[in-house]
């Protein structure tokens, strides 16, 4: 297997032409990995308590490493920094709520908090995972968008198709909304520049709530707050905005990142075509199409990708995480193709 191309991810980010695309991939350190099962249950921890220990969550981050990846994301979990907040969580084994948000009450008593002495973890799993990679890889920061984490606060916790709990509160208690939001933005920003300050190289805000939502709900209750963590971090790391099954090019678009991640459809071509050539994108093979996909199905979706990627401002990805059901081999072999795919 070639060797890792120690800045080809921020090449790539800042939208120059690499000789390979790069890659990583969402939950690469995590479900599908025979090792990171073995590490967990050598660990003895609940969920909620190996993110926060630093040398366990350091372990994980840095499993992907051995198949090739070009970038590690750090390991943690969306909902966080939301236990500072006054809102503690378990997994038992999905998040569940301790106290979840049933009324403006509950949403006002949420309050903001010192990251750097709440969180102490944080900086220090990003030595670790520096220290063990001494610059061979970059470190990926990343945070949940408020309308997301918004949601799981109403929801109490996981959410599929449906989140009754949430429009149900959003019809009661619009304005108290729109404060969460307000206040989750603003622990968003703090809580990512910590990331910077720990050596993250570039941040993904997930907005992974967005499939429940219209283009119209969307431009009101998740875009002005992405917007404002985006614009916390010009000119500082790239970034990336992820909405999960998102399709609408110019809501994602207006997000202000420098980098958008694209859901399964539109294609990079047709993305490049209504956004401009020169639009740094990430994505986009279909996640499930790792778990029920042949070899020979991966191989040609991928190299398809990476030809309309051309190599330039593309960072190979999927169109959402890794599915828990997804063979580690098929992960392997996409990593293989990837790294192995180059156009002229």
């Amino acid at each position: 297997m070639p060797e890792n191309n120690a800045d080809l991810f921020i090449r790539a980010a800042r939208g120059e032409r690499t000789p390979r695309t790069p890659i990583w991939m969402m939950r690469q350190a995590g479900r599908t990995d025979p090792e990171y099962n073995r590490v967990k249950k050598l660990s003895g921890l609940p969920l909620h308590d190996l993110f926060r220990d630093p040398e366990w969550a350091a372990q994980i981050s840095l499993l992907p490493k051995r198949i090739g990846v070009d970038a590690i994301i750090y390991f943690q979990d969306i909902l966080t920094p939301l236990a500072p907040m006054g809102a503690e969580f378990v997994f038992d084994p999905g998040p569940r709520f301790l106290t979840p948000i049933q009324d403006f009450r509950d949403a006002d008593r949420l309050h903001l908090f010192d990251v750097a002495e709440e969180l102490p973890f944080i900086p220090e799993t990003f030595r670790l995972v520096q220290e063990s990679l001494d610059g061979a890889l970059p470190v990926l920061g990343f945070a949940g968008a408020p309308l997301t984490l918004a949601v799981f606060l109403i929801e109490g916790g996981s959410f599929g198709a449906s989140a009754d709990k949430f429009f149900s509160f959003l019809d009661d208690h619009t304005a108290a909304l729109h404060r969460l939001l307000e206040k989750l933005a603003l622990m968003t920003v703090d809580y990512l520049k910590l990331q910077v300050q720990a050596g993250a190289a570039a941040l993904q805000l997930f907005e992974s709530a967005a499939y429940l939502f219209t283009p119209q709900q969307y431009k009101e209750l998740a875009l002005p707050y992405q917007q404002h963590i985006f614009k916390a971090f010009k000119k500082s790391v790239p970034t990336i905005a992820f909405a999960r099954d998102w399709t609408d090019l110019d809501t994602l678009n207006a997000s202000g990142a420098d980098i958008l991640s694209l859901a399964a459809t539109p294609s990079i071509a047709e993305t490049r075509s209504k956004l401009g050539a020169k639009r740094v994108l990430q994505g986009n093979l279909d996640n499930t199409l790792l778990v029920h996909g042949s070899k020979e199905e991966i191989a040609e979706a991928a190299r398809a990708c990476i030809r309309e990627g051309q190599h330039r401002g593309h960072i190979f990805n999927l169109s959402h995480g890794l599915k828990r059901d997804t063979p580690f081999e098929n992960v392997c072999h996409l990593v293989d193709v990837v790294r192995n795919t180059r156009f002229d």
